[in-house]
């Protein structure tokens, strides 16, 4: 039997196999750098099982020809022929992995681990350089460890034998992901080590175990808001969700109607129901009143000539029209005139014998009954004149009439607030109207007269809102708030108010304890509710927005014709002992709606 070649003859010959998964030619793991001839029969046998684990990754028919290789050494061939087979066996992989593109991994590659790295936090002490994956710099997320000795994270290792090749990242080593192995050890030491938090403004730090437990509770924890997805700090996201975020609800102080924040403003620039300003006279009317008012009423508001369909194209002040038409009653009549006249030309009948006589009236008259009709519109010129002129007159005189009864009842209506001396009862009706209009999501809402504390004393009113079935933590409710008003003693009376106000739903059974609903509350100085009011009513109330449910309304006794009564009992820091010897404790409010 012809001896086994020299070592460096199969050196020479393995150096022609091209390098398979990263091995070096003559560098194998299993010779330890000597060619695959040099071995022993138990050393094949070895290999033998080696080179059957390879062919799962390699094609069957090279790998089959590495495996005949211990056939032809067993039976006395020579080693240089075995040599020989390996090379060409190596060869005949590598051609069919150019042809496929890698080597195939059966099922391996439509099962991948989620591709988490390691723990990215800070640790105090600093963390060791063997706590470090040498993939992902960072410390080790379910350590396993490598035949070589070398410690991953299991995720960053099996991506890298998946993505780069079947070798050790570290040092090149031949890897399969069957020969990792967890490293409990190490995995108990890391989860040992201390941390801190990695919340800004937290200062807290715990055992790397503890770390997620403590970001579940943490404080300093980022949130998403709900309502404008965006992050926030744990402690701070209430705060937002009530007072900074835009998409916060708010409600229109004069419709009731609920909206985010960040509409409110374009909503105040086309709510029906805000405070406008007339630009040509002053009036202050509400936004869905100021059409009709420009169109019938305003005085100032600039309007055409009456006669502007006949040629008049001057304009003017409504109250100036009047007398523009009675200046002008001559220019008028010529107009007017005029247009008769084309009219008549236009439907006066022509001879078509004779065209170039032009056309002709029938009616030989017809001069003569132009001018009677002339002479007619100047009569009933004068006539519209003295007509025109008696009727500003007693416009003027209505006019004078309806400023002297508005003023009288003012007058009355003060005089009656005066007389209430802090309890006032009002009278609510057609309410049915106003719960249909509720359940048709139409707003509702609704002022007092109002009233006086006593005499001298402050001017208060009352507002009542049915809330909408869609409205957010107050849907179906009656909210109910008072406003300051501007009164006749404001002047000599210490601002702001101060006082204990008690607002009551009255029970209108018969029964002889009647239950009615009631709430006591406070005056807080501080707000702009108990400012004195520069504007007629203080657009600042104080109340409740969920004073009653209308489930509980409707169940009881506290509508009775048609009618809810609705009082208010208001006691001054003059007279505070009232209220507070019936032992009865007032509740939270809500301020400034």
């Amino acid at each position: 039997m012809r001896p086994p070649c020299p070592p460096w003859e199969c050196r020479s010959r393995a150096a022609l196999a091209p390098t398979v998964q990263g091995i070096e030619p003559g560098a194998s793991r299993f010779g330890q750098g000597l060619p695959l001839g040099c071995f022993t029969s138990p050393l094949l046998t070895v290999l033998k099982h080696g080179l059957t684990t390879l062919s799962r990754l390699t094609d069957n028919k090279a790998t089959m020809s590495l495996l005949n290789c211990e056939n032809s050494c067993a039976s006395s061939q020579s080693s240089s022929d075995c040599c020989a087979a390996m090379a060409n066996s190596c060869s005949a992989a590598m051609k069919d992995d150019s042809v496929s593109g890698c080597v195939s991994t059966g099922n391996l590659s439509s099962s991948f681990m989620e591709e988490i790295q390691g723990y990215d936090v800070e640790f105090d002490p600093p963390l060791e350089s063997k706590y470090e994956c040498p993939i992902c710099l960072m410390a080790l997320r379910e350590a396993v460890q490598t035949p070589c000795g070398h410690r991953f994270c299991k995720a960053c290792i099996t991506k890298s034998i998946r993505d780069a090749g079947h070798k050790c990242p570290v040092d090149n080593e031949i890897l399969l992901e069957n020969q990792l192995f967890p490293d409990n050890f190490a995995k108990r030491e890391i989860l040992s080590l201390t941390v801190k938090c990695p919340n800004k403004g937290c200062v807290q730090k715990m055992e790397l175990r503890h770390l997620e437990d403590h970001q579940v509770h943490c404080e300093f924890a980022l949130v998403i808001c709900p309502q404008c997805q965006r992050f926030f700090q744990k402690c701070q996201i209430n705060k937002h969700i009530i007072e900074d975020c835009p998409r916060r609800q708010v409600s229109c102080v004069n419709c009731a109607v609920p909206m985010p924040y960040e509409e409110k403003e374009i909503h105040d620039q086309s709510c029906p129901l805000a405070n406008i300003i007339c630009e040509y006279c002053g009036t202050i009317l509400i936004r869905e009143q100021m059409p009709n008012h420009y169109d019938l009423d305003c005085p100032t508001a600039p309007v055409p000539c009456t006669f502007s369909v006949f040629g008049c194209h001057e304009k003017m002040q409504r109250n100036h029209l009047a007398r523009h038409l009675q200046e002008n009653t001559q220019l008028h009549m010529r107009l007017l005139a005029q247009a008769v006249h084309n009219v008549n030309l236009s439907l006066r009948p022509c001879d078509a014998s004779s065209p170039s006589r032009g056309c002709r009236p029938e009616d030989p008259n017809y001069e003569e009954t132009v001018k009677q009709l002339e002479g007619r519109l100047v009569r009933q010129d004068h006539q519209i004149r003295e007509l025109t002129a008696k009727m500003e007159t007693q416009s003027m005189h209505v006019s004078e009439l309806k400023r002297t009864i508005r003023s009288l009842e003012d007058k009355v209506a003060e005089m009656e607030a005066q007389q209430c001396n802090g309890i006032y009862i009002w009278k609510i009706g057609n309410f049915g109207m106003h719960l249909k209009s509720q359940e048709e999501e139409r707003p509702v809402v609704i002022h007092s007269p109002g009233f006086y504390t006593g005499r001298p004393g402050y001017k208060l009113c009352m507002r009542l809102h049915l809330q909408l079935p869609t409205a957010q933590r107050c849907a179906n409710y009656i909210s109910l708030f008072v406003h300051t008003m501007q009164g006749e003693y404001d002047s000599h009376l210490p601002w702001p108010f101060q006082g204990t106000i008690r607002l009551t739903i009255l029970d209108q059974s018969e029964a002889v304890i009647r239950q009615n609903h009631e709430e006591v509350m406070d005056a807080k100085p501080e707000l702009l509710a108990f400012q004195r009011p520069t504007i007629p009513r203080n657009p600042k109330g104080f109340g409740y927005v969920t004073f009653m449910h209308l489930e509980a309304l409707r169940q009881g006794t506290f509508i009775k014709d048609d009618t809810l009564l609705v009082r208010c009992e208001v006691s001054t820091r003059f007279d505070m002992g009232g209220l507070r010897k019936e032992g009865f404790q007032p509740r939270s409010t809500d301020a400034g709606v």
